[in-house]
C-alpha cells in the first residue's frame, strides 16, 4: 500500500499530495456543506416548531427535490455545453442566499414553499457542477480518491453546519442557521470568483446527439436503482428522522429540538471520522463490494431505527443505529459517484452526472412524501424503517448487473 504524505490527515502538509484545483474544489465544497449542514438537518424542526403537520413540512421538502430536478437537468446540459463548472454554483449560490432570507423570516406554509422551491433549485444546480469538477481537478490522482477526498470535505462540512446548528437551537434561536447558510454563500461566491473551477473540454459533450442518452442510459439502469435506494435512505435521515426524533415512537418518548440536533451530530460526526479511511478502502475494491457494503449496512440501521420506537429506551437504539447508517454513506458517496465516472459516456459527463445526481432529487420528492404519510398517519416511524430495512436488503441482487455503458 502506498503510504500517506507526511502528516496528518487534513494537515496542509498532507493536502498538499493532491493537486491545487482539486484542493479549490474540497474547499468550495467544504465551505457549501457547512452552511447547507444546519438548513439540511434543522430545517424540519424549525417548522415543526411552527406547528406544521409532518406531511406540511415533508410537502415543502418534496417541491424542493421536485425543483431540484429542473436544476440538475439545466447543470448539465450547461456543462456539456463547455461552461465553467463554476457557473451553475454561483447560479445556486443566489438563489440560496434567497431562500435562505425567506425561510428566515417566514413563519407560513406559502412562504415556507417558496423557500424550499428556491432551495431545491439551487441544490439541483449546485451538484452535477460540482461532482464533474472533481475528475477535471484531480490529475495525476486518481479520481476515486478524490472523491474520497471532497466526500470527506463534505462530511466535514455538514457535521460542524449540524453542531453550529445544535448549538443555536440550544441557544433558542434555531433559525440562526439560515444566517450561517448566507455567510457561506457569501465566501463561496467570493471564492468561485477569486479563482473559477474547470470546464468541460471543448466538443467532449457538445456534439452528443439529441436523444444519444438512449445508447448509454439503459446500462446504467442497475446502478441509478441502487443509487435510488441509498439517497432514499440519505433523504429520510434528513426528514424523517428529525421528525421522528422530536415526535417520539410507540414506546419511545420524544426528545428536545437541541437533543435531536445533537443524536443527528452524532450521525454526522461519525461520518466525518469514517469517510476517508472507507472511500480509500472502497477506492481499491470494484463498485459492487462498495455499493454492498452501504445497502448492508443502511439495513441494520433502518433495522435499529425500527426497533427502537417499540421500547421506552429507544433513544439507545437510535444512537447504536447512527453507526451504521454513517458508515452506509462512507461507502456509499464516494463508490456510487466514481461509478457513474467509471461506467458512464465519456463525452457526455455533465448529462450523465445530472442524470446520477437525479437520484438524489427523485427519492427527496417520493421518501420525502411517503414519510410525511406514514409519521402522521401511523404515528411513528417503525414502519417507515422496517420497510427501508427490506428494500436495501432486496438492493443486494442488482450488484451482479453492474457494467460499463456502451
Amino acid at each position: 500500500m502506498v503510504r500517506e504524505a507526511q502528516g496528518q490527515i487534513g494537515s496542509p502538509s498532507w493536502l498538499r499530495q493532491f493537486p491545487a484545483p482539486l484542493r479549490q474544489v474540497a474547499g468550495v465544497r467544504l465551505i457549501a456543506s457547512l452552511g447547507a449542514g444546519g438548513v439540511i438537518y434543522l430545517t424540519p424542526m424549525v417548522f415543526h416548531r411552527e406547528a406544521f403537520s409532518a406531511t406540511s413540512v415533508t410537502q415543502g421538502l418534496a417541491l424542493a427535490a421536485l425543483a431540484g430536478t429542473l436544476g440538475r437537468l439545466a447543470s448539465g446540459m450547461l456543462l456539456d455545453r463547455g461552461r465553467s463548472c463554476g457557473l451553475p454554483v454561483l447560479m445556486a449560490a443566489g438563489l440560496g442566499f434567497g431562500a435562505d432570507l425567506l425561510l428566515l423570516s417566514s413563519h407560513g406554509f406559502p412562504g415556507y414553499l417558496l423557500g424550499q422551491l428556491l432551495l431545491g433549485l439551487a441544490v439541483g444546480l449546485y451538484w452535477p457542477a460540482v461532482e464533474l469538477a472533481v475528475p477535471l481537478s484531480c490529475a495525476p490522482q486518481p479520481s476515486a480518491r478524490a472523491f474520497a477526498l471532497v466526500r470527506s470535505a463534505d462530511a466535514l462540512g455538514v457535521t460542524a453546519g449540524a453542531v453550529v446548528g445544535a448549538l443555536l437551537a440550544a441557544l433558542g434561536w434555531i433559525r440562526g442557521v439560515y444566517v450561517a447558510d448566507m455567510v457561506c454563500v457569501v465566501l463561496t461566491a467570493a471564492l468561485l470568483l477569486w479563482r473559477p473551477l474547470p470546464r468541460m473540454p471543448l466538443g467532449s459533450g457538445a456534439a452528443a446527439t439529441p436523444g444519444s442518452w438512449t445508447r448509454w442510459l439503459p446500462a446504467l439502469v442497475p446502478l441509478l436503482a441502487v443509487t435510488l435506494l441509498a439517497t432514499a435512505m440519505q433523504a429520510l435521515m434528513q426528514s424523517a428522522l428529525p421528525l421522528d426524533l422530536v415526535r417520539g415512537g410507540l414506546e419511545r418518548g420524544a426528545l428536545a429540538e437541541s437533543g435531536s440536533a445533537l443524536l443527528i451530530g452524532v450521525q454526522l460526526g461519525l461520518l466525518l471520522l469514517l469517510q476517508w479511511p472507507v472511500g480509500q478502502a472502497m477506492a481499491q475494491r470494484s463498485v459492487a463490494t462498495g455499493l454492498g457494503l452501504s445497502l448492508l449496512s443502511y439495513a441494520l440501521g433502518s433495522l435499529l431505527l425500527a426497533l427502537s420506537a417499540l421500547i421506552p429506551q429507544g433513544v439507545v437504539l437510535m444512537l447504536a443505529a447512527q453507526l451504521p447508517l454513517a458508515l452506509g454513506s462512507a461507502a456509499f458517496l464516494p463508490t456510487a459517484t466514481e461509478a457513474m465516472v467509471q461506467l458512464g459516456p465519456a463525452d457526455q459527463r455533465g448529462l450523465a452526472m445530472a442524470v446520477f445526481s437525479q437520484c438524489f432529487a427523485i427519492t427527496a420528492l417520493t421518501a420525502a412524501l411517503l414519510a410525511g404519510v406514514l409519521l402522521d398517519g401511523q404515528g411513528h416511524g417503525a414502519g417507515l424503517w422496517l420497510g427501508m430495512a427490506v428494500l436495501c436488503l432486496a438492493g443486494l441482487a442488482l450488484l451482479p448487473r453492474l457494467k460499463r455503458a456502451a
